[in-house]
């Protein structure tokens, strides 16, 4: 649900590039006068408005009807010696009209794209990030679903199988580097109601969400100096829609917990003003076969355990939780490996690798993750 949003945001201040990104040729004049048409009936953008199927892996392409879209890796890995790191890499597709951008080798497009780029060295205690903008043309970005590919300049996700479902990951900025291979340990997830996700409580304010909750990940990864040989565990999700933070929304948090006894919990709240939490909040619990159980927002419970200001935003964000699911059993504490994972990009927003300790039942569970808080360096509603 998140970055969609932070895609739109991300490109906002984009506006002006308009008339950059967006030509069509001059026609020549051939009549001493003109003659005035009728304003064209406004072309508008699809809406996510109910379930629908989905096919692979067509659908892990570009859907040029919606007006944003993301592409989402991140993922917990450690050498051989147990030193931990963290990583993300994210494609951000935005529309600035419907339908595809049209064919050829020239620079006009419909389409711009943003990635970002972080790792987390836990060792050095560093937390290093890049962000990259283009137009979709000209081979510069862009998107494709069969095969599936999703690219910006050299970073680069790219399928290694039929379906889409195993992907090599390649990008490389100013001492960064990623170069690793995702395998999906479970079928492709639906979200939300088969796929559809509410973002608030207006119709058509809702994506489509689906994803990969476990990858097992083998390859090199990098923050200054040699590359280290790594595996682990990454997290995929893939969604678009046309859609907004509801009215009184300022923010959300978002969680990614891939556990110890196989299975994983995706939960987010979204907040509003006056410290409540917008009724589409949820999540989707994962069982070791893949099998998926929805979660209302009163189905979970993430309390608040200590906060830290960043000393670059001034931001306070909370940083440490415990999540409980009473028809579950289940409690877990979830906490950084750093506290300073904030991504200081055209927004300021705090994404960063967790580690998770708990229980459930009375046996014990472990786990790792991702987090995302956005609104706490300001407004994500003032930004629309």
């Amino acid at each position: 649900m998140r970055r969609a949003l932070l895609a739109t945001l991300a490109v906002v201040g984009l506006g002006g590039l308009w008339a950059w990104v967006w030509r069509a040729p001059a026609r020549e004049s051939r009549a001493p006068s003109i003659r005035m048409a009728p304003d064209p009936a406004p072309v508008t953008f699809e809406r996510a408005t109910r379930p629908r199927p989905f096919l692979l892996p067509q659908d892990h392409g570009p859907h040029y009807d919606y007006q944003t879209e993301w592409w989402y890796y991140t993922g917990n890995l450690r050498t051989e010696d147990g030193r931990p790191f963290g990583y993300q890499l994210t494609f951000f597709r935005r529309g600035l009209l419907p339908g595809a951008p049209p064919p050829g080798p020239g620079l006009a497009t419909n389409q711009l794209y943003l990635a970002h780029l972080a790792v987390t060295d836990v060792t050095a205690a560093t937390h290093v990030f890049r962000e990259r903008f283009s137009r979709g043309a000209a081979g510069l970005a862009g998107a494709a679903g069969a095969p599936f590919e999703v690219w910006l300049e050299d970073w680069r996700a790219e399928a290694v199988d039929a379906t889409g479902s195993d992907v090599h990951l390649r990008a490389r900025d100013a001492g960064l580097a990623l170069d690793l291979d995702l395998k999906a340990a479970k079928p492709l997830i639906t979200y939300g109601d088969r796929g559809l996700s509410p973002k608030g409580e207006e119709p058509g304010n809702a994506s489509y969400y689906v994803g990969y909750p476990r990858l097992h990940t083998r390859g090199t990864i990098g923050s200054g100096g040699a590359p280290a040989d790594v595996e682990g565990e990454s997290w995929f999700d893939h969604e678009w829609s046309t859609s907004a933070l509801g009215p009184q929304a300022v923010g959300w948090d978002w969680f990614s917990l891939q556990l110890s006894d196989g299975r994983e919990v995706m939960l987010f709240s979204i907040r509003r003003q006056d410290g409540t939490l917008e009724p589409v909040s949820g999540g989707t619990l994962v069982d070791p076969e893949g099998r998926t159980r929805h979660l209302g927002a009163g189905d979970f419970q993430v309390e608040v355990k200590s906060r830290w200001q960043s000393p670059e935003s001034r931001a306070v964000y909370p940083l440490r939780w415990d999540v409980t699911i009473p028809s579950t059993g289940m409690r877990l504490r979830v906490e950084p490996w750093l506290e300073d994972q904030e991504m200081r990009t055209s927004f300021t927003y705090w994404e960063g690798a967790v580690r998770v300790t708990g229980s459930q039942g009375g046996a014990p569970l472990t786990g790792h993750g991702y987090a995302e808080l956005t609104g706490y360096a300001r407004s994500m509603r003032v930004l629309f």
